[in-house]
């Protein structure tokens, strides 16, 4: 059945109403925007005729066309305005009792054949129709913010539904430019059902101490892609919303990560919601601002971890860095090479150890070709290259690391081995030098106390590619010396990378974020709730990330991530950190990614 929705009223004119309408009103939709502020409604005006008028500056726009733009938007303080729309779309306060008023009115004024949709992103679209006296015509639409901008719209079914009425709002949403994605009625739909699980973590890790707000933004940004990190994002959605979506997710999941960490609860009572109220996880120039401002948490200066230049440690005021003129890389796959072309290309001499000298020369000669590949894309001049290459040391054993200042171990995964070689590299290294591992997931200071230097030993941990990822984890036992500490940091400086402080747990800073996510993804996925294709298109159209869970899971490998996912489990004992059960029959039957073939989808072999 078709359904015209040419006039759409919209009830409540804030950031996300008011987008709203800007979407609809320049897609040629009669708009209504209601609201009980006249301010409100006033800035909703303000904001379209700002927006319009910078499309017309950059030719998106003629002056023609925007004046119909305005023309097509009417704004009133009453719901009576909402009695010849065809969709009525609510985007008041997350609150059960306010949007059902608000329905309970518009059965009163709207005609029988009126759609009317939420805007909710926490509570239940079945419990919100049930209120209504045709809640065959109520669904849910959620579009994300800044909603001019976000492509991706969930369409939410309740089990009294109509069809009709999900086909017309989902032929709308295409209209719009939109890609709607169908989901069923639970708490946080696809993209916030994964989304907020992870910013409560992120929370409850600052609340922890384990990191500073900047640090675990920073890790989330450069390690992972993402456009903005947790903490600032908890800032831009609201805390208070926040809380509210995860109260709703727990009260259906019992799951304890959706459990809202306790810091929420306390911004949140204090009145410190995040941008809106000037002060959340960061302070801010004004409410409403997006302009961050020093606060007494600001790291100093002097103490400010900023890839490009001299880094000094964090919390270790006036303690000296060890000179590092040479440094040792030990491994020969795609890690190893990688770590050494970043030392090599930042000035350092290298010493490239590998398990016989074959090995060691094939590593060096992929770094060749990474350093042509730079000089064809114009990033790297030939003598650059040459310089590098030339710097760099290609040995068959690690007795060539007796002169080094530091070594950097990249070798497999395996707790057993790293222990092996650093009981090596504790024999052979010379008094003094700093000996790191590039783990991702074992205990630094198991491999440690292989050494009879555990106060010499730290973490150190790159992202792949090396060469092209600026973050490095740098993770502290509670035997690192503290110059030892300051002589990675100031390195991480030098070599142009930017280092993030983290204690010596599973996961450090972003597995222990990125893997939950990707965990509860594939439950999605054995509950039957969405498919891949729209789960991967939630996350990346929905919350800007570059890959969707599916395609990452497929990339890193789905052995690799079973194993992240039992060290998280092992670690911390949280039942919903339990590997789910789909992952680890893909990894039983061999189906390990893109690297095997098949994954969680199946790829062209090479």
């Amino acid at each position: 059945m078709d359904i015209p929705l040419s006039t759409i009223a919209v009830v409540g004119l804030g950031t996300m109403g008011t987008g709203i309408a800007e979407v609809l009103a320049r897609a040629g939709h009669e708009v209504i925007g209601i609201d009980i502020s006249e301010a409100a409604a006033r800035r909703a005006v303000a904001a379209l005729d700002a927006s319009t008028a910078r499309a017309v500056r950059r030719g998106r726009l003629t002056e023609e066309e925007r004046s119909d733009v305005l023309a097509r938007f009417r704004t009133f303080t009453g719901l009576r305005a909402a009695a010849e729309a065809e969709l009525v779309i609510e985007v008041v306060p997350e609150s059960y009792e306010i949007k059902q008023q608000v329905f309970r009115e518009l059965d009163a004024i709207v005609s029988p054949t009126a759609i009317l949709a939420t805007g909710t992103n926490a509570l239940s679209v079945t419990r919100l129709a049930a209120e209504s006296l045709h809640p065959e015509r109520v669904l849910g639409l959620h579009f994300f913010n800044p909603a001019p901008a976000m492509k991706l719209v969930e369409v939410v079914s309740s089990v009294l539904t109509a069809p009709p009425a999900v086909e017309a709002v989902t032929a709308l949403a295409r209209s719009l430019g939109k890609e709607p994605v169908a989901v069923g009625d639970r708490p946080g739909f696809v993209a916030d059902g994964l989304l907020f699980g992870y910013l409560n973590q992120a929370a409850a890790m600052y609340e922890a101490n384990y990191a500073s707000r900047e640090d675990i933004d920073a890790a989330m940004k450069l390690g992972c892609g993402l456009p903005m990190g947790p903490l600032a994002l908890l800032d831009l959605i609201g805390i208070d919303t926040a809380r509210t979506v995860l109260e709703a997710m727990y009260a259906e999941s019992r799951d304890r990560l959706h459990a809202p960490a306790p810091v929420l609860r306390q911004l949140s009572e204090a009145g410190l919601a995040g941008r809106k109220s000037g002060r959340g996880f960061y302070t801010y120039e004004a409410a409403g601002s997006p302009a961050v401002v020093p606060d007494a948490l600001t790291p100093r200066d002097d103490a400010s971890a900023v890839a490009g230049r001299t880094v000094r440690a964090v919390g270790v005021a006036g303690v000296a860095g060890r000179t590092v003129r040479a440094v040792g890389v030990a491994g020969s796959g795609t890690m190893a090479s990688g770590i050494a072309e970043v030392f090599a290309k930042a000035g350092y001499e290298v010493v490239l150890a590998a398990r016989g000298q074959e090995k060691a020369d094939m590593a060096k000669s992929r770094i060749a070709k990474s350093l042509e590949r730079s000089v064809a894309k114009g990033r790297l001049t030939a003598e650059a290259r040459d310089g590098a290459l030339a710097r760099i040391t290609a040995a068959g054993s690690l007795d060539a690391f007796a002169d080094v200042d530091l070594a950097v171990e990249a070798v497999a995964e395996d707790l057993a081995v790293k222990q092996q070689l650093f009981g090596t590299l504790d024999k052979v290294c010379k008094p003094g030098a700093v000996l790191a591992t590039t783990t991702s997931s074992l205990p630094v200071v198991a491999i440690a106390r292989a050494t009879s230097r555990p106060q010499d030993v730290i973490g150190m941990h790159f992202f792949n590619p090396a060469p092209a990822m600026k973050l490095v984890e740098v993770v502290r036992t509670v035997l690192t010396a503290d110059d030892v500490h300051a002589t990675v940091r100031e390195v991480c400086g030098t070599v142009r990378k930017h280092p993030v402080d983290c204690g010596d747990r599973a996961g450090f800073i972003v597995n222990a974020l990125l893997f939950p996510y990707l965990n509860n993804a594939i439950k999605m996925v054995e509950e039957h709730y969405a498919t891949l294709d729209d789960i991967d298109a939630a996350m990346k159209l929905g919350g800007g990330y570059p890959m969707g869970p599916f395609e990452l899971l497929d990339v890193v490998g789905l052995d690799v991530s079973l194993a992240i996912e039992k060290v998280l489990h092992s670690e911390f004992r949280d039942p919903g950190l339990a590997p789910a059960p789909l992952l680890e029959h893909l990894v039983a039957a061999g189906c390990l990614g893109r690297k095997t073939g098949r994954g969680f989808r199946e790829y062209a072999r090479r």
